[in-house]
């Protein structure tokens, strides 16, 4: 409680910042647009050697660590700044699941879960820690006081949250479950290289890449199972927020908006590395469409 009291007095986001940065962040497609003519990706799959890489597992923890930080820390400052008496539980809800999906996203998987991950650049590094800080802003400007539904008894909408809370809950569990499946093939590397470094009498000193097709849930139909996951988890969110909840929404399109491509060029890495007759039918990221 000590440190959420010396947090609180510190300053947030003015409103005229957040109500600009909210309106503002909409645009985020036209810049996310440069990847459907590129199929530069330096991070996972399609990392790159270069001397300014970052290491997997703490790069991807310190690039995704800022996004619930900040909404966390718009919720302790903005009431304060507001001089308001608390918090609707709705909002607290919405930043709980947002929390949850990152304390996931952030730290249990790179940390503890991964086995091993690709090397990041910097210029995804750098990408990722703006998108976390301004989305976070936006989400957490509007759960923390900013947002017009906070002067609302929410309680008249409880069915509507609880719809949504189920969809944000069955989203992140099938995410996990298809993140599973690609460590398992991770998992699979690591035992081979052992195996052979043993028989040679070596050292491991690091997991080779090594790729297979992942083939579990949703992977049967699409190559990007957990992308479009993702998109069910953050919809169920924006559910909960409601229709008028513009940071929801915008948090939302955005994923799309710079997943959907690498999803695309992904598929086309798929096609190159197996071949089309080992892809076959499977889409990209949406079963049947895309």
């Amino acid at each position: 409680m000590d440190i959420i009291k010396t947090i609180a007095q510190y300053p947030p986001p003015s409103r005229e910042l957040w109500t600009n940065l909210v309106w503002a962040w909409q645009f985020f497609p036209l810049f996310a647009a440069v990847q459907w003519f590129t199929d530069f990706y330096p991070q996972g799959k399609t990392s790159i050697n270069s001397r300014f890489n970052l290491p997997g597992k703490w790069g991807w923890f310190l690039m995704e660590i800022p996004g619930f930080l900040t909404v966390l820390y718009c919720m302790i400052t903005i009431p304060r700044a507001e001089n308001l008496a608390g918090l609707p539980i709705a909002n607290w809800t919405m930043a709980g699941a947002f929390t949850i999906h990152y304390i996931y996203r952030a730290i249990l998987s790179p940390l503890v879960l991964n086995p091993s991950m690709s090397p990041i650049h910097p210029t995804v590094f750098f990408s990722a820690i703006a998108f976390q800080i301004i989305n976070g802003l936006s989400i957490g400007g509007w759960l923390g006081g900013y947002g017009p539904r906070t002067i609302y008894d929410w309680s008249g909408r409880a069915y509507e949250i609880e719809i949504g809370l189920i969809i944000w809950g069955w989203g992140l569990l099938l995410n996990i479950f298809h993140d599973d499946d690609l460590r398992e093939i991770r998992r699979a590397a690591m035992k081979r290289q052992r195996e052979q470094a043993a028989k040679d009498g070596k050292p491991v000193e690091g997991v080779e890449k090594f790729y297979m097709m992942p083939k579990n849930g949703l992977f049967h139909y699409v190559l990007y199972a957990h992308y479009f996951c993702e998109w069910i988890e953050w919809a169920g969110f924006w559910m909960v927020g409601g229709l008028h909840c513009i940071p929801a929404r915008t948090f939302l399109l955005n994923e799309i908006s710079t997943m959907l491509p690498r999803a695309l060029a992904g598929r086309r890495w798929y096609i190159q590395k197996f071949g089309k007759d080992r892809v076959g039918n499977r889409k990209a990221v949406i079963p049947g469409l895309l």
